[in-house]
């Protein structure tokens, strides 16, 4: 499963340290859900997702797919209107 967690980690300036610890999970953890050796369960992915305040589908994406970034996604009115 392919996942953002190493950006959206990046774009609040944690450490893998610092992550683990607001999740309650060990640092080994969060490196290997980063590295994509390990998928979370789903009540991690859960904690995961509300932490970043997004859906889990914004966070995690099944091998094949690519988690696009929540600005690459355009929901704004005109948009929904267009399609």
């Amino acid at each position: 499963m392919r996942n953002r967690l190493r950006v959206l980690r990046a774009e609040r300036d944690w450490s893998q340290a610092e992550l683990a610890a607001r999740l309650s999970v060990s640092r080994q953890t969060v490196n290997a859900i980063e590295n994509g050796r390990y998928d979370p369960s789903l009540p991690l992915a859960f904690r995961i997702a509300r932490l970043f305040a997004l859906s889990i589908e914004d966070v995690f994406a099944p091998d094949g797919e690519v988690a696009l970034p929540e600005e690459a996604v355009d929901l704004s009115p005109a948009r929904r209107l267009r399609s």
